[in-house]
């Protein structure tokens, strides 16, 4: 990780210094309340997607048995534990982000209640570790995506 020198030796290095006025004192406050609602729908979307991983596979199975047919049954079985794998690690991954974004909120409204600069700094500091992870997981997404075009486009060459 990157350290910044938040305090110059000399105080003429700088030619002028943040301040934080009423306006983003505001701005921040609302930022925070926004943030950690959208993180607590987060975490209720990741519990709700756990559940629906749970009884993927039983509802997977049920459907299945509609059709009275042994071969897609056993294929059903196995089908609803791979969609419940990816709900699992779609929650996961949606899990993290949420948490950070929620653990600003606090620190940010901690920070404006007490003027805090150490909350200040952690909660840009958590804020920061969400960008960042979904930054990176996006890269990992991106690259799948391309992935799977080159894939695609060589088994379309192919069987040609």
């Amino acid at each position: 990780m990157e350290q910044y020198n938040q305090s110059p030796a000399n105080k003429d290095e700088h030619l002028f210094e943040l301040q934080i006025d009423q306006q983003s004192i505001s701005y921040l406050s609302e930022t925070a309340r926004w943030a950690k609602f959208l993180s607590i729908v987060g975490f209720i979307m990741c519990g709700l997607m756990i559940i629906l991983a749970l009884f993927a596979g039983t509802l997977m199975a049920t459907l299945t048995r509609l059709r009275s047919d042994d071969a897609l049954q056993g294929i059903a079985g196995m089908g609803g534990a791979f969609v419940s794998l990816i709900y699992i690690v779609i929650a996961l991954l949606y899990f993290f982000p949420c948490l950070y974004l929620f653990n600003f909120a606090g620190k940010m409204q901690r920070a404006l209640r007490n003027n805090d600069q150490t909350s200040l700094n952690a909660s840009f500091g958590q804020l920061k570790a969400c960008f960042k992870f979904v930054g990176i997981l996006t890269i990992i997404v991106l690259s799948f995506y391309i992935l799977v075009a080159i894939v695609v486009i060589s088994v379309a060459t192919v069987v040609r």
